[in-house]
């Protein structure tokens, strides 16, 4: 594990307080970091623990704020590459070279791994330096103040170890600081279950000690305790509902799952009564113009800009500082093209993605879309239901304009910090220009699509600031995400409840759709696909479908059986693109289900055991 304990060191760099001087020479690890006051200098008094918890909320961000790469492991998002650098934590070293296809990426995380790590150390360091300030201090409100704080970083250190086992199952488990690496050179993996009551035992405590009210953008309240609990006890419902056989040791169990469904249903319920919080802008749809003209937008569009930061529906999310900081978000770098400060559009929508968005009229699917090149088909553009004719997406769910763009949808173009004007989008007509009801428009620039559509989700509409210097606070537990889960528990349990439809409704009403049908609530099998249905449309790319997929054991029913057809991806032209899955052995399912445990770590501790389908 030295390797692991070194990538702490160099992790930290990046907070306020470094456990490790970054240096690669072994030997150091031994000495006094002389690029930081020593603990016993520096721990005095709360306004140190207070500067320690900044540091730590520093270097958990960057473990969660480009999850939207993790979409590419699902079936409606292409991940062509990322912006991830290597050596800089601030641009997505921990997510650098990450596999984000929807096969074969087990093995791709070793990085991700360590990185989580360095987060677990960091928060160590942290509650076990206060939990020292409090022994010191038996002033009732300095106290109160004091485990404000370490419920805050326990809060983070269960959202850490948690993606630790959803990813790798049983995990090394290290609830102190770690200071010198023959502390934990010997160390076995903890079983999940243990380490799953410890996680719960750290959501458990920062709800009861943090405020009802998160302290600002970026913090944690009670609510956001509860959200992470309640999806934790989800998660483990649904490991033993349907199974986890790549975990060695894991028993299915469905007494244990109707359980923890139940559980996890009452922290949702108590999320959503005890809080006064509400979707933002009421859930209401919004007004939203005609096809191809951007001046009107959906609220759902505007619930991804800065401006949306404080608003209600955030539970928990981690801010970014903007121009100027050196701390900003990279999403319109990542999700534009060319046409928007130079943008490498490393995430867009797959073809798929648009025939999920039923339509407002009826509230069901829409006929499927049908390719056409409007190169060698005249009628391609005129054609109903064509996939390039604009009108073909006509009174779909609000939701479809607010996320993605189709032929002639317009967005605002931005070069040096100025707009450019509005660029149409016209699929394999890069950077042309183009006459568009008697107005000449140069047509968006990118390299990234492959399907025919480009996100505008998280794509800022105006002009001012570059392409890394965003100032959104990415969400990692939003509202909405936290009605479609108490919907799934209750249905796991009850079947179809009046208050979960409800709710499933509501997120719904955002996109201007009518209520669920008396089918789409007929059966519990009914419910959890309209549920399913609100998650792929309601949560797209923002990194939880892969997950999905994996608990809910969906790979087959996504890609089909091992050795079958697999899933030929194609565009709007009608061109074939990517295939998946196709005559895939079963060990390649089994490797996508579980992550492989780092070889480096293993050839360090003969004590960590391998993942079964990586032996």
């Amino acid at each position: 594990m030295k390797k692991l304990i070194f990538n702490i060191g160099v992790f930290a760099t990046l907070s306020t307080l470094m456990l490790f001087p970054a240096s690669c020479s072994e030997d150091l690890l031994d000495q006094k970091p002389t690029t930081e006051p020593l603990v016993e200098v520096f721990w005095k008094n709360e306004n140190d623990a207070a500067a320690a918890l900044m540091g730590a909320y520093s270097s958990v961000r960057p473990l969660f704020d480009r999850d939207y790469y993790f979409d590419g492991h699902g079936e409606y998002t292409r991940v062509r590459g990322t912006s991830a650098t290597d050596g800089n934590l601030r641009l997505g070293d921990a997510y650098h070279n990450g596999n984000y296809n929807p096969s074969g990426y087990g093995s791709s995380f070793d990085k991700y791994f360590r990185y989580l790590y360095g987060g677990v150390n960091r928060t160590n360091y942290v509650i076990e330096n206060t939990r020292k300030l409090l022994t010191t201090t038996s002033n009732a409100e300095v106290r109160k103040r004091l485990e404000t704080i370490v419920g805050e970083a326990r809060l983070l250190r269960g959202m850490v170890y948690f993606r630790l086992i959803s990813m790798w199952g049983d995990v090394p488990y290290i609830n102190k600081v770690v200071n010198d690496n023959d502390e934990v050179a010997s160390i076995e993996r903890t079983p999940i279950a243990v380490v799953k009551d410890s996680i719960m035992a750290d959501f458990t405590y920062a709800f009861d000690k943090l405020p009802e009210k998160k302290p600002g953008i970026g913090r944690a309240g009670k609510p956001a305790a509860l959200a992470f609990r309640g999806k934790l006890q989800l998660y483990w419902a649904s490991w033993k509902r349907f199974g986890w056989p790549e975990l060695e040791g894991f028993t299915q169990d469905d007494a244990a799952a109707v359980t923890a469904y139940t559980n996890a249903a009452a922290d949702f319920k108590a999320v959503i009564d005890n809080y006064g919080l509400i979707l933002f802008r009421g859930g209401t749809p919004g007004d939203m113009d005609r096809s191809g003209e951007p001046d009107t937008l959906p609220n759902y569009y505007h619930l991804f800009l800065p401006a949306a930061n404080g608003d209600a529906e955030f539970i928990m999310n981690f801010a970014h500082g903007g121009t100027g900081t050196s701390q900003g978000e990279e999403l319109m770098r990542d999700f534009s093209g060319r046409s928007h400060e130079s943008s490498q559009c490393w995430v867009s929508p797959r073809y798929e993605i648009a025939d999920r968005y039923q339509l407002t009229t009826t509230g069901e699917f829409a006929p499927k879309l049908v390719p056409m090149n409007p190169t060698t088909n005249a009628a391609a553009r005129t054609t109903i239901n064509s996939a390039v004719n604009p009108l073909s997406y006509a009174n779909r769910d609000y939701r479809m304009k607010s996320s993605i763009q189709w032929d002639y949808e317009m967005s605002i173009g931005m070069a040096s910090l100025q707009s450019t004007g509005f660029v149409p989008f016209i699929y394999n007509t890069w950077n042309q220009k183009v006459a568009i009801n008697g107005v000449t428009y140069t047509t968006y620039n990118t390299d990234g699509s492959n399907s025919g559509y480009v996100f505008r989700k998280f794509v800022r509409n105006y002009a001012g600031q570059g392409r890394s210097d965003g100032d959104f606070a990415w969400p990692v537990m939003r509202l909405a995400d936290v009605y479609l889960m108490y919907a799934e528990a209750t249905n796991a349990v009850l079947g179809p409840q009046a208050d979960a439809i409800d709710l499933v409704n509501k997120i719904r009403h955002r996109g201007n759709l009518p209520p669920l049908t008396a089918a789409m609530t007929a059966s519990p099998e009914a419910l959890f696909s309209a549920i399913e249905q609100e998650r792929i449309i309601e949560l797209v790319a923002e990194g939880h479908r892969g997950f999905d997929l994996r608990r809910w054991r969906a790979l087959e029913r996504v890609w089909g059986p091992p050795n079958g057809n697999g899933i030929q991806t194609r565009d709007t032209h009608g061109a074939n693109r990517d295939v998946y899955y196709r005559n895939t052995v079963e060990l390649t399912y089994q490797q996508n289900y579980i992550f492989r445990i780092p070889p480096g770590e293993r050839d360090r501790n003969s004590n960590l055991t391998q993942n079964k389908p990586w032996l």
